[in-house]
């Protein structure tokens, strides 16, 4: 796991650890790859609801695919 992330604690999701930060989230994957989704790129009322089903532990990769794919700032890994 990536250094400062946060392990997602559902073992069937395609999410394997998150990181928030105030005005973005990175998202590791299981199959590889962290991508990071900012504001600027999935806008608030989005990266707001990924912070909390993240935090909740459920739905993370489900919104993400069907909201926010395309909407990441930048792969970061």
């Amino acid at each position: 796991m990536p250094a400062g992330f946060t392990p997602y604690p559902n073992p069937d999701s395609g999410v394997a650890a998150y990181r928030i930060g105030r005005d973005h989230i990175d998202v590791a994957f299981r199959e590889g790859g962290i991508y990071r989704y900012s504001v600027l790129s999935a806008g608030r009322t989005n990266l707001d609801e990924m912070a909390r089903l993240a935090r909740a532990g459920a739905g993370l990769a489900t919104f993400i695919s069907r909201v926010t794919y395309h909407l990441y700032e930048q792969r970061l890994e």
